[in-house]
């Protein structure tokens, strides 16, 4: 089976064959399938009237286990945005009901963030949905290429994920 990528690496192939484009073989396909996965996700999150960065602060609470709070500091951690974006996003989250400010006992000038019973059913609602478009995806694939395809991602991203600062 053929795909786009076949044909842009064969045109460049013919077109440049002084280069190496054997990286597009992978990574055009991880771009492609990141373009996919973006509007998958889209789609599953306005389903449940969630944008992108909603589902990610309130899965970053949801994540945290009961009381699913966290303070600001580190749900900027988790979602890696400048705290000016993280005041605001609480700020229009807490508007809509789906998280509220608690004074931190542990801190008399700082504040948590936790989940509200409508923000953890928005959250886990549209997990779910995600999850039906992300095995939509992978249907192509068995159990086992799906590991090793983890695997093999696993090695490529580990080194950027673990980068300090």
């Amino acid at each position: 089976m053929e795909d786009e990528v076949d044909r842009l690496v064969a045109a460049w192939r013919r077109e440049r064959p002084d280069l190496d484009v054997e990286p597009l073989e992978v990574l055009s396909r991880v771009s492609r399938l990141a373009r996919h996965l973006d509007r998958a996700r889209r789609l599953a999150f306005a389903e449940h009237q969630l944008e992108p960065w909603e589902f990610d602060v309130l899965t970053s609470l949801r994540r945290a286990g009961a009381p699913y709070q966290l303070s600001p500091g580190q749900l900027l951690t988790q979602t890696l945005v400048t705290s000016g974006t993280m005041t605001n996003r609480i700020d229009r989250l807490a508007k809509k009901g789906l998280v509220e400010r608690l004074p931190d006992p542990s801190d008399r000038r700082g504040v948590l963030v936790r989940l509200t019973t409508e923000g953890q059913d928005r959250a886990d609602q549209a997990l779910a949905g995600l999850l039906a478009q992300e095995r939509a995806i992978l249907a192509e694939l068995s159990r086992t290429q799906r590991g090793e395809l983890a695997g093999l991602l696993r090695q490529l991203t580990a080194p950027f994920d673990n980068i300090p600062g």
